[in-house]
């Protein structure tokens, strides 16, 4: 069994390239999904003040969650909205701004106003600062206590979210990356299975059955590296949108990557149980994306499955793995799902693992014998 594995991860080595580029359009896929939602409104910036006074102006702005604010020359920032690659365009001035729009739309306002209540609190800070230097008094104590005041308000609001038991929560990156890595791994999956196909046509298996390595060893070693190899790829992918974007999976990172291993070893057994049924690698190679593509659509990998209304779909989907894939891993970063709450999809994708896996290889043996 360990020389199988060796095997095929030198064989993984020796032509990589088949793995590296379906890890590499999954990764592009989901950012494309994430980025296609992106709710940050980005929003030019020139500046007349001074270099200091502008790095402290744009810090200041940068703060704003809604707006992406990025310096440039003037002419860019006129180009950028006559051409409607942006809503508007701000031109900060010593005593106040200018807003540069090519026509009106919703956020014009907003964008005006925030800029204003930050000018407004800039001025204050700057009369201070000027009188204080007049009356010879320390300048940094009152700015310190300007920006306490204004970290210290009045009137204290508090925000709360509620939702309905039918209602669902949405994250546009999160969504893109698990179903796009769930999806792709069906691939990988599927591709090294059928590799067992193609080493019984070519009598592989039958010269290896007169060594002294067992039939179940045979099985073992293919499959796990099976499992391996599309485990690493999910974790490849996630690795870097962990670690090179802005994704932190809500803490739940480590959960994540443990959650993946009952969805990636129901794929090995739904690909095992498919190369059962058909009769050559041909077959198989026309069947998988028929089979992985209709699975995404009904499971949610391409959507949320919660604005699915058809009865009949969603009830197909609760017999495919990838629908308790979806569900294992949103409920670890978006509901915080208990430990408890984990039971149920897990005990679902181990049963479905074992009965696909015993129905595939039963198949399999039969039809050879």
């Amino acid at each position: 069994m360990i020389t199988i594995l060796k095997t095929k991860f030198r064989l993984l080595m020796r032509k990589p390239w088949a793995y590296i580029i379906m890890t590499a359009v999954c990764m592009l896929i989901a950012l494309f999904i994430g980025k296609g939602t992106e709710q940050s409104i980005s929003v030019p910036v020139y500046s007349d003040l001074s270099e200091q006074a502008t790095t402290d102006f744009i810090n200041e702005l940068k703060k704003s969650d809604a707006f992406s604010f990025n310096l440039m020359s003037k002419e860019e920032l006129n180009e950028i909205v006559a051409e409607g690659k942006a809503e508007a365009g701000v031109i900060l001035k010593e005593r106040g701004f200018d807003l540069i729009i090519a026509a009106n739309t919703e956020n014009q306002m907003v964008i005006k106003q925030y800029v204003q209540q930050k000018y407004i609190n800039h001025m204050q800070i700057q009369a201070l600062i000027v009188e204080a230097e007049q009356q010879d008094f320390s300048t940094e104590p009152i700015v310190e206590a300007f920006n306490s005041l204004e970290n210290n308000q009045v009137f204290t609001i508090n925000k709360e979210y509620f939702h309905s038991s039918d209602a669902f929560l949405y994250d546009a990156n999160v969504q893109g990356l698990f179903g796009s890595a769930l999806f792709f791994v069906i691939f990988t999956i599927a591709i090294n299975v059928s590799s067992i196909l193609q080493e019984k046509k070519d009598g592989v298996w039958d010269r290896m059955i007169l060594s002294p390595v067992r039939k179940w060893e045979m099985y073992v070693g293919n499959l796990m590296y099976t499992f391996l190899a599309g485990y690493f790829q999910v974790v490849i992918i996630f690795l870097v949108f962990r670690y090179l974007t802005n994704i932190d999976f809500n803490g739940a990172f480590w959960k994540v990557l443990l959650l993946l291993v009952p969805y990636v070893f129901s794929i090995v057994a739904l690909s095992v149980m498919l190369t059962g049924f058909v009769k050559n690698i041909q077959h198989f190679n026309a069947l998988i994306p028929i089979i992985s593509v209709s699975m995404a659509m009904i499971s949610g990998a391409y959507w949320p499955i919660e604005i699915v209304t058809s009865e009949v779909l969603l009830a197909i989907s609760k017999v495919l793995p990838l629908t308790y894939g979806m569900e294992l891993l949103k409920g670890a970063v978006i509901y915080d799902y208990s430990m408890s709450d984990f039971i149920f999809p897990i005990s679902i994708l181990c049963l479905m693992g074992v009965l696909m896996m015993g129905v595939g290889i039963n198949f399999i043996e039969r039809r050879q014998t």
